[in-house]
């Protein structure tokens, strides 16, 4: 009986103990050490290979969605005669946060290289230039001429039967 089983009252274990136990489950659990290292080299290869498909996979959906968000890419060059909405972009003390910080429309004038246009707004006679980066294509007229109202004033419409 050791001195440590005397003042503790059980086994002391030692880790070099440890280690020789826990080394000699293994050899009784796997007793060809030679064939578990080419098995553990296959599966690290094959986990390469998974890597590398994934890879590949991810690229591949990459390039699919990037064909798919530049369809949406609207044109960022504006023919004159057309109409223009305006970011503002001045800073203000008290912003409404539903407010829009699109102006206009306006009516391009002129075209310049490089993103320049000359705008003017339909009810001045004043013209100034802006970079394009400012500006989106105005759809509103086109949508008035496309819808339809049709208004019944009461006199007109049906009531059912009259006496």
């Amino acid at each position: 009986m050791s001195a440590f089983r005397l003042v503790y009252g059980k086994d002391c274990h030692l880790p070099v103990e440890v280690e020789h136990k826990a080394y000699w489950a293994i050899k009784e659990c796997n007793p060809s050490l030679g064939r578990a290292g080419i098995e553990r080299k296959l599966q690290l290869v094959e986990l390469e290979c998974l890597r590398l498909e994934a890879y590949e996979n991810s690229r591949l959906y990459k390039e699919k969605m990037k064909v798919v968000h530049d369809k949406n890419i609207r044109r960022g060059k504006f023919r004159a005669r057309e109409l223009v909405l305006l970011y503002n972009s001045r800073l203000r003390l008290l912003p409404g946060k539903l407010r829009s910080r699109l102006e206009g429309p306006y009516r391009v004038e002129k075209a310049e290289p490089y993103g320049v246009y000359h705008l003017r707004h339909p009810s001045s006679t004043d013209i100034f230039k802006v970079n394009g980066h400012r500006l989106k294509l105005y759809h509103g007229e086109k949508m008035k001429r496309n819808k339809e109202i049709e208004i019944f004033l009461l006199e007109d419409a049906p009531h059912g039967k009259e006496n």
